[in-house]
């Protein structure tokens, strides 16, 4: 990539997203819900030598959104890089029979519609980058095969995050089929503490954040329309 590639990495003021934005090596909108936190991230990553700047951005509201296309329109007038980071667990556990729709539309809200929102209201400038790609953080938990294979574990049975991010994965998909000049894949970043699950994880946040990393820096003749982690290609 060239040395001004443009990057947005949504949920970046902490955890996965934080390290993600610090390790793409490019010009990156750190966006966050909290405009402080966002901006005490942004400083945080520019001590470090890493050009970034704060983008407020809450993924489930379309006005916040569109401001965050106005700012990139207006600074740069492209978009290279969009990794879709920002999730949100729900009630956990949450077994598919203690499930309520409002749980269930709160999970889909962030991990799916909202990933939609923003992809969709960013297309017009990654349009414009020579090289773009779009990561979707995705998980483990959301391959069915996976989640299908007798010796697997993946503790306890959840009815809202899981299935939340196999749908991702199928979004993921089409986005690809439909989008042939840009590369977009979904990345799995393990078993990562952060407050997600109450820092239980056994990787550390820039462990989680490689897999993005990876697919967010492609080469041109890198893959689309997968899903993966750190070693590689993960089963839908």
């Amino acid at each position: 990539m060239s040395e001004q590639t443009i990057a947005l990495v949504t949920g970046a003021n902490k955890g996965i997203g934080y390290e993600i934005a610090a390790g793409l090596g490019m010009t990156v909108g750190v966006g966050a819900r909290d405009a402080r936190r966002g901006e005490e991230a942004a400083a945080k990553l520019r001590a470090n030598g890493v050009d970034a700047f704060a983008v407020p951005l809450d993924v489930t509201d379309g006005e916040s959104v569109q401001a965050a296309v106005a700012l990139f329109e207006e600074r740069f007038g492209r978009l290279d890089v969009l990794v879709n980071n920002a999730g949100i667990a729900g009630a956990w556990p949450a077994a598919p029979s203690a499930a309520t729709p409002e749980s269930l539309r709160e999970v889909l809200e962030t991990n799916v519609i909202g990933v939609v929102r923003v992809t969709n209201a960013m297309l017009p400038l990654l349009a414009r980058s020579a090289r773009p790609r779009i990561v979707n953080q995705s998980s483990h938990l959301a391959s069915l095969t996976l989640q299908t294979t007798p010796e697997v574990e993946f503790g306890e049975v959840n009815g809202t995050y899981t299935p939340s991010k196999t749908f991702l994965n199928a979004l993921t998909v089409q986005y690809a089929k439909e989008l042939t000049n840009i590369k977009v894949n979904a990345a799995c970043p393990g078993y990562v503490a952060t407050d997600l699950n109450g820092f239980q994880g056994t990787s550390t946040p820039a462990d989680g954040a490689k897999a993005a990393i990876r697919l967010a820096t492609l080469p041109d003749d890198g893959p689309t329309g997968g899903l993966f982690d750190d070693a590689g290609t993960v089963p839908w």
